[in-house]
């Protein structure tokens, strides 16, 4: 009963955020007709494509109850050192890049999940500490300088620029990550696992979950889909630089607590994951079309990150009320 209540709850929230993304898309699209053209759709999806692969790993990592602040610093890395080695090697295949910088970013992801399971670290001083020596070692790897688009292979560029089943490539990874997200959480026992760590650590450790394994998991999985995400931004961008997506992660943050992804662990789905991302994404593209001034843009974006965050905060609130009152009963 009580598990129907909260995905009663879950439900209705998820569809409030719809209507409010549908209302905000009519009212935008009267201020600025080009807003709702295929071709900005498109754009929106395009550049919200690398926020929505990230916003899946820090969903797993916000359930256990755990945060990443260095995801920026590892895009950074791993694209930097993808980079480089595009640029020695120039006839390296698309893929081979994309698995480099994949594994790249999963080696920071374990280190990261060895710190806080294993040795206890706070996560957010585990992460914090992690991201000053990621970034450190980007400025190391690059003597400081920049990979520019010259210096990129057009296989290299066309990850980003090209297209698969007729659907621009970041599209179709994001559609491609979020499909295996959902099989792994909803249909295999570690998925499940996962979320009975974020809704209790210490229940779930007496009954025999491995949460210590399980953190260093999702923290690999963090990494690895950063590692990832830092591929596709130098393909995106034809740039690698020392301080690429600096401080991205509090956009990641901020789109997940959109979604519904609670910062108390244990509560967060993949629709309202993707609907935070997008609404996110309406934002990024919308303000600047109807020439709402920059500053006003941040203030805005955060209004709507903090209104989100009061929202769960009372839906929390009510729903551990609910309980207690039929524990009473």
């Amino acid at each position: 009963m009580a598990e129907r209540k909260i995905v009663l709850t879950e439900n209705l929230r998820e569809l409030g955020l719809l209507l409010f993304i549908i209302l905000l898309a009519v009212l935008i699209q009267v201020r600025n007709p080009a807003f709702l053209t295929v071709r900005n759709l498109t754009a929106i999806l395009t550049n919200t494509a690398i926020l929505g692969i990230l916003a899946v790993g820090m969903m797993l990592v916000l359930v256990t109850r755990g945060i990443d602040l260095s995801i920026g610093s590892t895009i950074a890395f791993a694209g930097m050192i993808t980079s480089l080695t595009v640029f020695r090697n120039p006839g390296i295949h698309p893929a081979a890049a994309i698995a480099l910088g994949t594994m790249i970013g999963a080696l920071v992801g374990m280190v990261i999940g060895l710190l806080v399971a294993r040795f206890d670290v706070l996560p957010i001083i585990a992460t914090l500490g992690m991201m000053n020596v990621v970034r450190g070692l980007t400025y190391v790897v690059s003597g400081g300088r920049w990979v520019s688009s010259y210096q990129m292979s057009t296989s290299f560029k066309a990850i980003a620029t090209g297209r698969t089943l007729g659907i621009n490539n970041l599209i179709f990874i994001a559609i491609l990550v979020y499909v295996v997200a959902w099989w792994f959480i909803n249909h295999t026992r570690t998925g499940r696992q996962i979320y009975a760590v974020g809704s209790n650590p210490d229940a779930a450790e007496i009954s025999g979950i491995p949460r210590r394994r399980l953190v260093f998991l999702v923290y690999t999985i963090m990494g690895g889909l950063a590692g990832l995400a830092g591929v596709l931004w130098v393909s995106k961008f034809a740039s690698a630089q020392g301080d690429t997506a600096v401080a991205y992660e509090l956009q990641v943050i901020a789109a997940c607590i959109l979604g519904g992804v609670s910062i108390n662990g244990g509560v967060g789905r993949l629709s309202g994951l993707l609907l935070g991302t997008i609404m996110f994404g309406i934002l990024a593209n919308a303000l600047p079309l109807i020439n709402v001034s920059p500053f006003w843009q941040m203030a805005i974006q955060g209004a709507v990150v903090l209104l989100a965050v009061l929202t769960n905060v009372m839906v929390q609130r009510n729903t551990e009320r609910n309980a207690l009152r039929r524990r009473v009963i």
